[in-house]
């Protein structure tokens, strides 16, 4: 799961070097929260105009979750 949120916001940013993504332990829900950071000249490419692409970024993690049958959040730091 990490390494495709890594794979995805790589191929958004301008400095795919800056991409870093730190997953929390699930917590008493059983969600596991992955939190994105990136470059700050690259954090509007990764939301989008009016979050649209933070969002699709989300469902694409929720997806592939749901194949495994977890439950995962994405923060964008």
């Amino acid at each position: 799961m990490k390494e495709l949120l890594v794979t995805i916001a790589q191929g958004l940013v301008e400095d795919p070097s800056a991409v870093n993504v730190t997953v929390d332990e699930p917590n008493e829900e059983g969600i596991t929260v992955y939190h994105l950071n990136v470059a700050e000249g690259d954090m509007g490419r990764v939301i989008g105009k009016e979050g649209r692409i933070a969002k699709a970024i989300r469902t694409v993690m929720r997806a592939a979750a749901s194949r495994n049958e977890q439950k995962v959040m994405v923060e964008i730091d």
